[in-house]
């Protein structure tokens, strides 16, 4: 019997996608934001395509601030950016 695939909604676009194609972005304990590549990072955690547009959506509609409760700085967005445009495309 092959296994489940865990499927996970991307906060830009809402399609439902495999956890393995998605990158997520943690809050952690501290309340700090970041990407975890490997899914392992302690944190809430929320899913995003590896595609600055998917990114661009979230940040439009304000999904990672409701996802996380918080109001996120500019600097966040920017940061996530660069860290998007960073991953190579076999890596995410």
């Amino acid at each position: 019997m092959p296994k489940k695939t865990p499927m996970r909604q991307c906060v830009g676009c809402r399609e439902m996608k495999p956890k393995q194609e998605l990158i997520r972005v943690v809050k952690s304990p501290e309340g700090e934001i970041s990407l975890d590549f490997r899914g392992k990072k302690p944190g809430r955690g929320a899913y995003l395509c590896p595609q600055e547009a998917c990114l661009k959506r979230a940040r439009k509609s304000r999904a990672l601030e409701r996802a996380f409760s918080l109001t996120l700085p500019p600097q966040v967005f920017d940061a996530l950016e660069e860290q998007i445009r960073e991953v190579p495309p076999d890596e995410s």
